[in-house]
């Protein structure tokens, strides 16, 4: 079997998954969107899978993404792929992250709203984000600490006029854990909720949920479910 097919039957087995994960929770499969994340593998596999039908990818570090996306330019099944960042951001880069992505998940900073203010207010574009929450407050991990998410909110809505505001975003202390995840995910929909009062928005986004826990993160609510694993296989080191 080639790489290409091995990509195309784990692809077809989540999507599977993800049918069965939204009719388990009574919710619309056109209600979650499936990222396929494609961190450390190469640019030929991405295509494999968007030649499948696959129309979102996640990225973890800008400069590999920047490259895929140059290398897949001609590329005629990732005409209308869209890039979404979901690695942490140093503010650093945020020049470079700015306008170029679908959906960046992690603001977790008032730096990187102001760093991502400026790049967007020259280029006169508008960018969607997600605040990714530290739901379980470990120092190990980045994400703003639930109790300072409203400060932050509230800053992005009065002084960053060209970020989007579209929901939050988490990763739970335990990986890949099925059921052991859900509390966390419970926790970020109504950190959620109470935002969404607090700002008068709509503030439709939840990303949540990977291989081994997405199920457990429909059921709470996602909208996004981050899968690299199942599609891609086994991630190579990084170099």
């Amino acid at each position: 079997m080639s790489t290409e097919d091995v990509s195309r039957e784990r692809y077809t087995r989540v999507l599977e998954r993800l049918d069965a994960a939204c009719a388990a929770a009574g919710r619309g499969r056109e209600d979650v969107a499936l990222i396929a994340v494609s961190k450390l593998h190469p640019a030929a596999d991405v295509a494999a899978v968007a030649r499948a039908g696959q129309v979102d990818f996640g990225e973890n570090y800008v400069q590999e993404a920047l490259q895929k996306r140059e290398e897949l330019a001609g590329e005629p099944a990732c005409r209308n792929v869209r890039w979404h960042m979901i690695g942490h951001v140093q503010s650093r880069k945020a020049a470079q992250v700015a306008g170029a992505f679908a959906l960046i998940h992690t603001l977790d900073s008032r730096k990187l709203a102001d760093g991502l203010e400026r790049r967007l207010a020259v280029l006169e574009a508008r960018q969607p984000v997600l605040m990714e929450v530290n739901v379980a407050a470990e120092p190990q991990k980045s994400g703003i600490m639930a109790e300072d998410l409203p400060v932050l909110a509230d800053y992005i809505v009065e002084n960053c006029p060209h970020l989007e505001l579209r929901g939050l975003m988490c990763l739970p202390p335990v990986f890949d854990a099925g059921e052991a995840a859900r509390p966390h995910f419970a926790r970020l929909r109504v950190l959620c909720e109470e935002l969404r009062a607090r700002l008068g928005l709509p503030l439709p986004e939840l990303s949540m949920g990977m291989s081994g826990d997405f199920e457990a993160a429909v059921a709470e609510g996602a909208t996004l479910v981050r899968i690299g694993t199942d599609i891609f296989g086994p991630r190579p080191p990084r170099t």
